[in-house]
């Protein structure tokens, strides 16, 4: 079982990744010229990374009621995967949320 839980943490930090590449893209996709494509590729991302390890991380600054932790947890990924489906990447952005959820239940059940 210890083992299975390892995964899921991996999983979880490969998600965490994967939502900072969704939300570079979105900013990449969306910019009209390159200085701005670099701006919201570069800021995205960052302040999404900001605000997770200032609030989410297991050695966040602030530590949250689990209510308030889940609820940014939520709003981060959503972000991630709304820029997706921004984009056009439907397929990606159902993956990305569906695969969160499953993880954040996991972690959840685990106490992880």
């Amino acid at each position: 079982m210890e083992g299975i839980k390892a995964v899921n943490l991996g999983v979880r930090f490969v998600l965490e990744l994967c939502l900072l590449a969704a939300l570079a893209y979105w900013g990449w996709r969306t910019g009209t010229s390159l200085g701005m494509r670099v701006l919201l590729a570069v800021t995205a991302p960052l302040l999404a990374a900001v605000v997770w390890g200032a609030l989410v991380s297991p050695r966040a600054p602030v530590r949250l009621p689990l209510s308030l932790h889940l609820l940014v947890q939520l709003f981060v990924f959503g972000a991630a995967v709304a820029a997706l489906f921004a984009v056009g990447r439907s397929t990606l952005a159902w993956t990305l949320g569906l695969v969160a959820l499953g993880n954040v239940a996991l972690l959840l059940v685990w106490r992880q």
